[in-house]
């Protein structure tokens, strides 16, 4: 199950963020509707990733002891839970409240456009490190076995 739910994660990290997403860009006329079904998909991947990590962290807790502190599997995991919740509850509701105040428009036609932008940045640096820092955990994730 350990590495069952790291390839998991981190393969919907990559798939969704890097192909999924820039795919329905590419080729949805829509670009609102595009940005609203690559939301989904991304909330979808972090709801994962809060339960693999939980599971995850649980799991090198109670195999390693009291070592879990010294495994860089247990801080590369938790690292990416707190960027999965710094973007589920703190980015996210800044940008969906963005959208709410452009409306009738969307928000990329609307006066909060410039901030949307910003925030929208901010998420993906955000999501770049985690996938980053996910890439790493597959490669260092024998040692949470050990």
């Amino acid at each position: 199950m350990y590495s069952l739910l790291i390839t998991l994660w981190v393969g919907a990290l990559w798939t969704v963020g890097y192909m999924v997403a820039p795919t329905l860009f590419h080729m949805l006329d829509d670009r609102a509707l595009a940005g609203r079904l690559a939301g989904q998909l991304f909330t979808y991947v972090g709801w994962l990733g809060m339960a693999s990590a939980a599971y995850l962290l649980v799991f090198v807790a109670l195999r390693k002891n009291g070592a879990a502190f010294k495994s860089s599997v247990f801080w590369l995991v938790l690292v990416m839970l707190l960027l999965t919740v710094a973007g589920a509850f703190g980015i996210q509701p800044v940008l969906a409240q963005l959208k709410a105040e452009s409306l009738p428009r969307e928000v990329m036609e609307g006066a909060v456009r410039d901030r949307f932008v910003a925030w929208h940045g901010v998420s993906s640096v955000v999501y770049l490190v985690e996938s980053v820092l996910g890439v790493l955990l597959v490669v260092v994730q024998g040692r949470g076995l050990r």
